[in-house]
């Protein structure tokens, strides 16, 4: 395996989700046929043909409006819902083809941190359960040494060990957040998936996690796919982002880049809406239109609705992913030049 093979690597991967047909709905399909009408489409895609690549110890930052599909990408990497279409690679293999034991170790290095710490803990276990259950479980931790783990997993993520009898209910939103950190640290992953992982965190609390994710990267040379759709929070985080519209990933470099030049209609959009002290007397308008919706998304370039640059093609082709400078890719029609 090259030093250059990614921890995480998605091809062309894609993600599809039907609707489950009532009765009557059924009904209404078969007489639409009859008819000569064609049935409405009841499948949602959610994520269509993406390509990433997560090198180990970096920050990736995956951003995009609510619906997107970043979530569902997310799932997809941590191995909770297998793609559609395409591939999910962990250290260069395809972990749909990894022997069991290989898949269970794949799946174990790559664990995920949920938007709500409530809703993730179950709230009939206790705190030492929910760290420790996985670890005892797979062998990671003998039993003798088990209060003393998760004793460990707790002051990692700077919680007192004592807390550790304690229900998740007990505890605030704060440190429920950290109770999944260290449930996620307890397998000894090598890659997080952080899905909003501070969204629903008062704005203090959220600046403390963000500084716990970056102490424990430098610790334990953790590699993160950080999503979010707080490019604040994002730009603080990480190394790298990919912007993502209606399952399609439109535009991907380095921080500085994105932030410095972004190129895409849409990112340019996303980040003149986020505040800086130097525009003070800027207005901030909202992008035009709603995020169309992923049962009916528009031919072509699926944010030429919304686009104030759109050409007749850009309802008609869909851009490639092309770089544009070195490191930098993204997916418009502008960058082709006139036509």
């Amino acid at each position: 395996m090259s030093a250059a093979t990614p921890i995480i690597e998605l091809q062309g991967v894609s993600k599809r989700f039907g609707k489950t047909l009532d009765l009557a709905a059924r009904a209404a399909r078969g007489l639409a046929t009859a008819m000569g009408r064609p049935p409405r489409n009841d499948v949602i895609r959610a994520v269509d043909g993406v390509s990433l690549a997560v090198q180990s110890g970096e920050v990736l930052g995956l951003v995009g409006e609510s619906g997107c599909g970043k979530s569902t990408i997310g799932r997809m990497v941590a191995g909770i819902m297998p793609p559609s279409d395409g591939r999910v690679l962990y250290r260069g293999r395809d972990v749909a083809e990894l022997p069991a034991a290989e898949a269970r170790a794949a799946k174990l290095a790559v664990q995920m941190i949920f938007q709500d710490p409530f809703a993730s803990l179950n709230p009939r276990l206790r705190v030492e359960d929910i760290i420790g259950e996985a670890p005892l479980t797979h062998g990671l931790v003998a039993r003798a040494d088990w209060p003393l783990y998760v004793d460990e997993q707790l002051s990692r993520v700077g919680l007192d060990p004592s807390f550790k009898r304690r229900y998740p209910h007990q505890f605030s939103g704060g440190q429920r957040q950290r109770l999944g950190i260290a449930r996620a640290l307890a397998v000894k992953p090598e890659f997080l998936v952080c899905d909003e992982a501070v969204a629903a965190l008062d704005v203090s609390i959220q600046a403390q996690i963000l500084n716990l994710f970056m102490d424990l990267r430098e610790q334990l040379d953790l590699t993160y796919l950080f999503i979010s759709h707080d490019l604040g929070v994002v730009e603080h985080l990480s190394d790298r982002v990919a912007i993502m519209y209606l399952g399609r990933i439109v535009e991907q470099a380095d921080t500085e880049e994105i932030f410095g030049r972004p190129n895409h209609p849409y990112t340019q959009a996303l980040l003149s809406e986020v505040p800086r002290i130097d525009a003070r007397k800027k207005t901030f308008a909202a992008i035009t239109g709603e995020i169309p919706s992923p049962l009916n998304p528009p031919p072509g370039c699926h944010f030429h609705p919304r686009c104030p640059h759109a050409m007749p093609r850009c309802a008609e082709q869909v851009p490639p992913l092309r770089e544009i400078a070195p490191g930098h890719i993204a997916a418009c029609h502008l960058n082709d030049g006139p036509g």
